[in-house]
């Protein structure tokens, strides 16, 4: 949302802009097997703390910059740790921990609250940016991360409280509930030394860093600038990645329910179907907001990111829930990076080229690439020690 604004008043290139993206998005990726074995050593309650306050302080401090080192070190760096110390992997480390049964839907749900925050603040953000300024766009987003600081109440484990993870059995009590000691760190690539020598777990990595490259990179950080090429206004564009964020709800949530009761490898569709969205997109971008565009809205929300609690489950199963968490922190590690690929690949695009078309083109070919991964995926388990 902050892309034109910016361009218009210091005359940074979408690419420069997207390199500030690109690094937000890779640390995300770095982070995230870390801060799973951080809230093994030490609790989630300090990692999501931490994680809150990277992202207001990085947020807040935009307001003051007035040179491109600035924007990568307030939005790329700083936001770029607070999300990473949080975002998925803490989706992972709570379902992994608190529940047996309906894991699938569980990390549908938890992921869903991505989605509604897309909701929530898209059409917010467009407004205040347009009407107000970028900096109060960018003032919200510091207020809102400060504002659920009070509301971090989490517990680490069932056993802190006297309970059982739901579902629980004899057969699948849980993981258990003592803290890892040693180096987080050393522990994360100790289990990524592992994993990597794994089938499995380079075709989770390639199918989802082309995730990354299809959503967060892409649609996320361009959709609006390219429609704003077409004539439509920023609002309206936002207001439709919005309704990408209704769907989303509904899709991750129906996606998280069939992993439970499909094979996981469901992915298969998520790609062909994102495939086919991205291809028909170029066609669709105009002034207006036509029937078919809302077609597009639909499916890919639907879609958006369906792919994770099939995946959070494929790393569970193949590798143990002991360290499924981690495992699936270095998978979402590629995502990150093949969207941070993305948002700046795309800029580029856009600079030499003068639109989007081909970035489309290029990433619905990459949908096909992922789809074939995801159909390679073994059935039987390969555990990590």
């Amino acid at each position: 949302m902050l892309i034109e604004p910016l361009h218009e008043e210091f005359g940074w290139s979408h690419g420069l802009i997207g390199s500030a993206v690109s690094l937000n998005l890779m640390l995300v990726g770095v982070m995230l097997p870390c801060a799973a074995a951080l809230m093994d050593r030490f609790g989630v309650r300090p990692v999501v703390t931490f994680a809150l306050v990277m992202v207001a302080v990085g947020s807040g401090l935009t307001v003051f910059m007035t040179e491109p080192w600035q924007l990568i070190l307030c939005w790329g760096l700083l936001v770029g740790l607070g999300t990473g110390s949080m975002s998925m992997a803490f989706v992972a480390t709570i379902t992994s921990r608190w529940f047996v049964a309906r894991r699938g839907l569980v990390s549908g749900i938890l992921t869903a609250g991505n989605a509604t925050g897309l909701l929530i603040f898209l059409p917010v953000v467009a407004w205040l940016a347009t009407e107000h300024g970028w900096r109060t766009a960018a003032l919200l987003a510091a207020g809102a991360a400060v504002a659920v600081i009070p509301l971090v109440l989490l517990r680490n484990h069932p056993a802190d409280i006297g309970l059982r993870a739901y579902g629980a059995t004899e057969a699948d009590p849980g993981p258990p509930p003592h803290q890892q000691a040693g180096s987080s760190a050393g522990r994360a690539l100790a289990v990524l030394r592992d994993a990597s020598r794994s089938r499995t777990f380079w075709l989770l990595s390639g199918g989802f860093a082309i995730c990354g490259m299809t959503t967060n990179g892409l649609i996320a950080t361009h959709f609006v600038p390219a429609a704003h090429d077409h004539g439509m206004p920023p609002t309206t564009a936002a207001s439709l990645l919005a309704v990408v964020g209704i769907f989303d709800v509904v899709g991750t949530i129906a996606s998280g329910w069939l992993t439970d009761e499909v094979d996981p490898r469901l992915l298969v569709g998520y790609y062909v179907l994102r495939g086919v969205g991205l291809m028909t997109l170029p066609a669709l971008m105009s002034p207006h907001v036509a029937p078919t565009m809302w077609v597009f809205i639909i499916v890919y929300g639907l879609d958006w990111v369906a792919t994770v609690p099939p995946t959070v489950a494929l790393c569970r199963d193949r590798f143990g829930p002991g360290v499924g968490p981690i495992v699936f922190g270095w998978v979402f590690a590629s995502h990150q990076i093949g969207a941070a690929v993305a948002a700046t690949a795309a800029g580029v695009v856009r600079d030499v080229t003068g639109g989007y078309d081909p970035a489309f083109y290029s990433a619905a070919g990459l949908c096909a690439i992922a789809a074939a991964m995801s159909w390679a995926i073994r059935k039987t388990p390969q555990p990590v020690t």
